[in-house]
């Protein structure tokens, strides 16, 4: 049964960019939603537009970035005409650094004696998953650094590694909340990304394509469970500096 598309997250922007009508009128409410994309393929970009398109519409994100200071997250912000500044300081959005550099803990830790249980302190966070959205940006990264992830690996145990984490997911969107993971696939082994694919209720491909001498970035649209409208199957978008997210075409199947 459809969910009724008054019933879903507005991705809002609606007089900025075609998004949210491409992707039906917006996102259901308890769902994961699984980014894939190699390197430049605009996974941190989507995950901001969708984070600044919330906040616009009323809604609480947290993000948490692998990558981005809350310095640098807000200038790509900035660039892309997306103004985070009073959603940061009216609390709208919570921003997280995950630092997995040589100490591999979050930010505001700085023991290094030994490496941290990623996913564990993670889901400990609790501050962190009481917004209507959140955020992991990018999430391989945080499975291949966390020591016990990578032990079960290396015991061909992947999916093992997956499970304690996805009954977490779980729980959360019970509670009617969003969780939008990004993924470079080109970084995990098939056995560890399957059973996030397999439970994302939303699941997006972005694609670089090569057209001629330019390339293309476009949205696979793979799964859209509830979706409120016709959601395209291939939407093709591009990036640019000052404008943000652009949707150039749409192609439905």
């Amino acid at each position: 049964m459809s969910i009724a598309s008054t019933d879903l997250f507005s991705l809002g922007l609606d007089d900025h960019d075609r998004l949210n009508k491409e992707l039906g009128g917006g996102i259901p409410p308890g769902s994961i939603i699984l980014v894939e994309g190699d390197y430049g393929a605009g996974k941190s970009a989507m995950s901001q537009r969708f984070t600044y398109g919330l906040c616009q519409e009323g809604h609480d994100v947290t993000y948490l970035s692998t990558e981005l200071t809350v310095g640098s997250f807000l200038d790509q912000m900035t660039s892309m005409s997306y103004d985070m500044v009073d959603h940061l300081l009216d609390e709208n959005v919570l921003f997280l650094h995950a630092d997995i550099g040589d100490s591999n803990t979050f930010s505001g830790d700085d023991e290094q004696s030994e490496r941290k249980e990623l996913l564990r302190r993670l889901m400990e966070a609790e501050v962190m998953w009481n917004a209507d959205l959140v955020v992991i940006d990018t999430f391989d990264a945080i499975l291949r650094n966390d020591p016990k992830f990578e032990a079960l690996v290396r015991q061909n145990d992947e999916r093992q590694a997956a499970l304690e984490i996805i009954s977490f997911f779980r729980d959360i969107i019970s509670e009617g909340r969003c969780i939008m993971l990004t993924v470079d696939p080109s970084t995990l082994a098939e056995e560890a990304i399957g059973p996030f694919r397999a439970i994302a209720d939303v699941f997006i491909e972005l694609e670089m394509v090569e057209v001629g001498n330019d390339t293309r970035r476009q949205i696979n649209v793979l799964r859209f469970a509830g979706m409120g409208e016709q959601v395209g199957d291939t939407v093709g978008f591009s990036v640019r500096s000052g404008t943000g997210i652009v949707i150039e075409s749409r192609s439905v199947a």
